[in-house]
Parts: structure tokens; C-alpha cells; sequence
């Protein structure tokens, strides 16, 4: 505790006085290993630039927030890193008052290790940085959302994803071996290196089935509407063509809200079928419409590059 309390007086004296980020930012964003996961998505978060951090009480308002969070007994909040556009919960760990000041002020996840024993600023040592856009508190002050865009996988695995195993109470096995469907136990599934039981939103999970390396038709032991789709792209584009219009006749008949909702559930879903097609992922989508938050609409589409001319 006394050790607590001294680095507290030290940071709040002369800052954060521990080895900064930038020396490593730049080791990272040059090393092989950031190019290629740079190189792989045209549309990747961009690399993290230098910033000085300043002490606290240099931050109007900070010292404020800071003291009015609920640290627990070792002077630590909890903090639940979520995906800017997914939606994902990426990891859990946990930050002390250096690890907030630090984060909010260069917008990279910062935390305090316990392990460790110090300050930790996720992707100094493996390139993974993630870029922290919001930070948010909990009703009670004592837990923190880094709202967030990572660069790379958010855990030490390489997975995407910290939570990879899914709990669950399914029917226990019977006495002959089956199931029984009078009783339950608890399943705990899943594994860092599969997406199986990884926790989805609505729309990823759906974005998910179709996943299957560009245009190669998974494969399927029953009729399926979305296989015949990735096989037909004339009949896929007819569709999406044919269940646009059906949307815009919600409106224009007053069909309701059920029907609209409905309609731009069909229409979603075959224009997933088409992005899987062109291999382009639905995180991508999202990025996009993220970016065109606080851009006019005509201006947007003003400084779009041209379309190309299909062939003659």
C-alpha cells in the first residue's frame, strides 16, 4: 500500500515518469511484422503518432474525473475494450489513474499490469496497439468501456478476441448416453484459435455463415438458399435489386414498421451474400459508415473518386 500511495505522489508530481510509449511506437510500426498487418487491410485503423503525456493536475478536469471513480482496494478500475464498429468485446484488464491520464491523453489502450507490476500500453511489444476513440463509466464509477479500433488481434493468443469460450446449461448425458431431457448441465466450449463461441452481435453473427474465403460455395449437406446464391450471382443481383424495391414500397403503400422492418432484414442479408462474393468483410462497412458520422452526405459523395466505365 505504501508503495501504491508513493507512486501516486510521484505521478501526480512529475507525471508519468515511466518509460513513455513513443520509443516503442516507432521500434513497432517499423518492424516487420506491423507492415504486414498493416499491409493486409486497406482499410486498417492507421498507426499510432507520438504524444507527450502530461501530469493530471496539467489536464483541466482531470484530477476531478479521476477521484471520482470507484477504485477497488488496490487503487484499480476495471476496464472491457469494445469494438468502435462490431460491437465485440475484445479483452478485460484493469487501469490505475497513470494508466487512465495516459490513455485518454494519446488514445491508446493503456493499463495497469498486475503481473507486471506497472504501467502495460497494449501493443508495445507485439504491434497490436489499439486505438481508443471514447471512454465511457459504468452507473457506479467503478468499470470502464475503452470504445475502440485495434490494430491486429486484442489478445496474446493472436485471437481476435480475449472471450473464446461460450457457458452454457445444455441437456446432460442420460445413464445410456444420450441426452436427457430432464436435466441440465453446464457446457464451457470453445478454444482462442476457432470463432465458434466467440460473443457475436446480431449482425455479425448472420455476416458469419457466409464467410468462406471469396467466392468459393461452402459446403452444404441440404438445399441452401445462400449456397445457390453464391453460385448464381445473376440471381443474386436480381435479388437484391428486387428486395430494394420491395423496402421502398413499405413507404410508399404505408405498409407499417413490421413490414419495412422485415424488408430490410431481406435485403440485408442478400447484400451480405454479395459482399462475402467480393470478399468484403462487414467490419469494413461499418468502418466506413463510422467515418461519414460528422461529413455531409453531398459533400461525401462529391469527393468520391469516379466510377470505372465497364468495359465497352
Amino acid at each position: 500500500m505504501q508503495t501504491r500511495c508513493l507512486q501516486r505522489a510521484v505521478h501526480g508530481a512529475f507525471g508519468t515518469i515511466r518509460p513513455r510509449p513513443c520509443a516503442n511506437i516507432r521500434r513497432c510500426v517499423a518492424s516487420p511484422q506491423f507492415q504486414r498487418i498493416r499491409a493486409s487491410a486497406s482499410a486498417a485503423p492507421v498507426a499510432p503518432e507520438e504524444k507527450t503525456v502530461k501530469p493530471e493536475q496539467d489536464v483541466p478536469g482531470m484530477t476531478t474525473f479521476l477521484d471520482n471513480l470507484k477504485w477497488d482496494k488496490n487503487n484499480l478500475v476495471a476496464v472491457i475494450v469494445q469494438h468502435i464498429d462490431t460491437g465485440e468485446v475484445l479483452m478485460q484488464a484493469f487501469a490505475d489513474r497513470a494508466a487512465i491520464n495516459e490513455t485518454m491523453q494519446t488514445g491508446l489502450a493503456t493499463f495497469y499490469s498486475r503481473s507486471r507490476g506497472g504501467r502495460w500500453c497494449k501493443g508495445e511489444t507485439s504491434g497490436h496497439f489499439i486505438n481508443v476513440h471514447q471512454l465511457f463509466t459504468d452507473c457506479d464509477r467503478d468499470s470502464i468501456i475503452y470504445l475502440s479500433d485495434p490494430i491486429g488481434p486484442a489478445c496474446h493468443t493472436g485471437a481476435r478476441t480475449c472471450c473464446s469460450r461460450e457457458a452454457q446449461l445444455a441437456p446432460a448425458e442420460g445413464p445410456s448416453g444420450g441426452s436427457s431431457s430432464s436435466s441440465s448441465a453446464v457446457a464451457h466450449e470453445g478454444a482462442h484459435d476457432h470463432s465458434d463461441h466467440v460473443p457475436r452481435t446480431t449482425l455479425q453473427a448472420w455476416s458469419g455463415p457466409f464467410r468462406s474465403g471469396g467466392s468459393a460455395v461452402p459446403a452444404v449437406s441440404k438445399p441452401s438458399w445462400t449456397a445457390r446464391l453464391l453460385s448464381n450471382p445473376e440471381l443474386l443481383c436480381k435479388k437484391i435489386r428486387e428486395e430494394a424495391g420491395e423496402l421502398c414500397q413499405t413507404l410508399e403503400a404505408n405498409e407499417g414498421r413490421e413490414r419495412a422492418a422485415n424488408e430490410m432484414a431481406d435485403l440485408m442479408y442478400h447484400s451480405m451474400v454479395l459482399l462475402n462474393l467480393q470478399g468484403v468483410e462487414m467490419e469494413e462497412v461499418l468502418r466506413v459508415l463510422r467515418k461519414r458520422f460528422t461529413q455531409s452526405g453531398i459533400e461525401e459523395k462529391a469527393a468520391r473518386a469516379p466510377k470505372q466505365q465497364p468495359p465497352q
